[in-house]
């Protein structure tokens, strides 16, 4: 993009840009890209195109974008654990599932309490191997990003799966849509947000913040943040715990105090993003139609 795609709102922010790095625009011709997972070893991006039912893949060496797979089951959210396995949302199959090395698919989870899940948006594997993720209904609220079907839960509600036994607990049952979530570098707070705001104006767009437990049980759970463009949905943490989230008009940066203090513009309704590039210092964006990138003064909290 040849224009500055920085608004500054406080001055913290610009000693996290450069100025002369611009936002570029890797690959185009998607109908709404979402959960990218950057792998390391191979240098790597994979991110989804769920109405198309694929998952597409970019090489950071050379720059090619290629087709991961196909069919995927509606994939949104992704992410890589502790292994270097990919773990994905599937909206059609209403699970969550891991890509082994040797390239099978399995089933993590696709029932609490004997009932189907509604269909997986995003998560996020905590250091102790645990897998905790959102379960809104936008994948079966209609036939464009799976199949529409009733929720046979009743409500969306954020889920943790036990590393151990497998077994799929309720940890967040008070809010409407949740969406996207992480936690803070040392894991002693988790993000939320919920975008219920698409099924009703009275409903929220902001993003919350839980407090961690030593025993991994949450509490708390205030508003951290209103979104003040559309709503929020995918986000990262860099290493000093500043927030980078998506937004109608771009990635919304917050200090962990909770002020918003900088914008990257972005010509297309942001979904996603995440840190990638040899050094995390690279910001992978995902966007309506496309796949965006900028290099920043700043390096993404590993997750892995």
């Amino acid at each position: 993009m040849p224009e500055s795609p920085y608004e500054i709102l406080d001055p913290r922010f610009a000693k996290l840009i450069n100025g002369t790095a611009r936002l570029e625009q890797l690959h185009t011709g998607s109908r709404w890209t979402e959960g990218p997972a950057w792998f390391a070893p191979g240098r790597y991006l994979v991110w989804s195109d769920i109405p198309n039912d694929r998952m597409l893949r970019y090489d950071d060496a050379d720059g090619h974008v290629s087709v991961f797979r196909q069919p995927t089951g509606n994939t949104n959210g992704h992410t890589v654990d502790r292994q270097g396995r990919l773990v994905s949302c599937e909206h059609k199959a209403r699970r969550i599932s891991r890509t082994e090395h040797d390239g099978s698919v399995v089933t993590i989870a696709d029932r609490w309490q004997g009932k189907r899940l509604n269909s997986p948006n995003d998560l996020v594997v905590k250091s102790d191997g645990s897998i905790w993720f959102t379960d809104p209904t936008y994948g079966i609220d209609s036939d464009y990003e799976g199949d529409r079907a009733d929720s046979e839960i009743g409500a969306s509600h954020v889920y943790r799966i036990d590393p151990a036994t497998g077994t799929v607990e309720a940890v967040i049952t008070d809010m409407i849509k949740p969406n996207g979530l992480a936690f803070s570098p040392d894991e002693t707070k988790l993000y939320v947000v919920d975008t219920g705001r698409t099924h009703g104006d009275h409903h929220p767009a902001h993003m919350r913040v839980f407090d961690v437990g030593d025993d991994g049980r949450l509490s708390g759970g205030s508003v951290f943040a209103d979104c003040t463009a559309g709503l929020f949905d995918g986000f990262r943490l860099d290493t000093a715990g500043r927030i980078w989230t998506s937004a109608a008009d771009g990635i919304h940066c917050y200090d962990p105090d909770g002020t918003l203090i900088g914008k990257i513009l972005v010509p297309e309704i942001v979904s996603n993003c995440c840190f990638g590039g040899q050094k995390l210092n690279r910001l992978f964006i995902t966007a309506t139609t496309s796949l965006y990138a900028v290099y920043l003064k700043v390096n993404g909290a590993r997750t892995v």
